[in-house]
């Protein structure tokens, strides 16, 4: 006897196009791999052992700011939030022009006040959106302004350095272990933390439909402070990030940081229209720019491109976002 078979769907969840549906970060993580095999071929040294500190290093500002990014968009309601940049860069100025020469050195001391500025800011973000419904956007664009000029005023005419030995550290190694790695994984251990309590539900039920979740009860708006406030407390650890690897204020990476840090998050595959997405996609997409980067480095392409090409990689990424999002709901279906 003849045992027929049934071909397999193309809709089966096993599918690669259904795998990328349901797995959005996936797509961020071949690219990251190939680009990976790229830079190391043109650059064996790149994967080098005794570079990898430095490689992360010089990562991890971007990185967390990718992740900073991710909470308020996550929340929905066209929640992207456009301060990111000038907070990590005044928390970075903040170190070296005020904390460093006024004797405040030690990690227990300057960490807590980085925090609190960044969770300060961003809560105010959150307030302006979830409380007097200021479109984020425009409440977000004037955070920006305003932190943009602050960190500008604070960082003065004589561009202030400084650094202490915790802060090498984070920049290199802390034993065989790069210290990079703590600033990278701070905000993915706190994700996780909060991911045992109901808030990163809540969180993704704003996002998913804000008016269903307020009639199941949900606090709408604590719930986008607090997402804005999380976004906050992060730029402040890429702030960290940025003055441990360069030692100097830095304002005019502001609109850098930003930009990359929205194309970050649509290529990790988070929705941006919210309810979908998460930290590791932005992770992952944020290292897919910074192999890009690297890559544009090595074959010596000019740095006037650069804008135009991650324009482009933004226009890309939220095109295949919604492709994804498709297969996913055929999957589904």
């Amino acid at each position: 006897m003849t045992t027929l078979t049934t071909p397999r769907s193309p809709r089966s969840p096993r599918s690669f196009q259904a795998l990328l549906g349901s797995r959005p970060y996936a797509f961020a993580g071949l690219l990251t791999l190939l680009l990976l095999v790229v830079n190391t071929a043109l650059q064996p040294a790149f994967l080098a052992f005794g570079n990898w500190a430095a490689v992360l290093a010089s990562f991890a500002p971007l990185a967390i700011a990718a992740m900073a990014s991710t909470p308020a968009i996550l929340s929905g309601g066209g929640g992207i939030d456009i301060s990111i940049g000038p907070l990590l860069t005044l928390v970075n100025i903040v170190i070296v022009a005020n904390l460093l020469p006024n004797g405040l050195t030690s990690p227990f001391v300057v960490i807590p006040i980085c925090l609190a500025i960044g969770a300060a800011m961003g809560a105010l973000n959150g307030f302006m959106v979830a409380v007097l419904r200021f479109q984020p956007v425009v409440a977000t664009l004037c955070a920006n302004i305003i932190i943009g000029g602050l960190a500008t005023q604070v960082q003065g005419d004589d561009v202030p350095s400084g650094s202490t030995g915790w802060t090498k550290a984070l920049a290199g190694s802390i034993g065989p272990v790069p210290g990079a790695l703590l600033t990278i994984g701070a905000p993915l251990l706190i994700w996780w933390a909060l991911s045992r309590t109901p808030f990163v539900k809540a969180l993704y039920a704003v996002g998913g439909d804000d008016a269903t979740a307020f009639s199941a009860g949900v606090n709408v708006p604590a719930v986008r402070i607090a997402a804005y406030a999380l976004g906050g407390l992060y730029a402040s650890i890429a702030g960290i990030a940025l003055m441990s690897l360069i030692s100097e204020g830095a304002a005019s990476m502001a609109g850098q940081y930003t930009l990359l840090a929205i194309a970050s998050v649509a290529l990790g595959g988070t929705s941006l229209a919210g309810g979908r997405g998460s930290l590791q996609g932005s992770l992952l997409g944020a290292a897919t720019i910074y192999l890009i980067n690297n890559l544009l480095n090595v074959v010596k392409v000019s740095t006037l491109w650069s804008t135009a090409i991650y324009g482009a990689m933004l226009v890309f990424a939220v095109v295949v976002g919604a492709v994804l999002t498709n297969a996913r709901r055929r999957a589904v279906a």
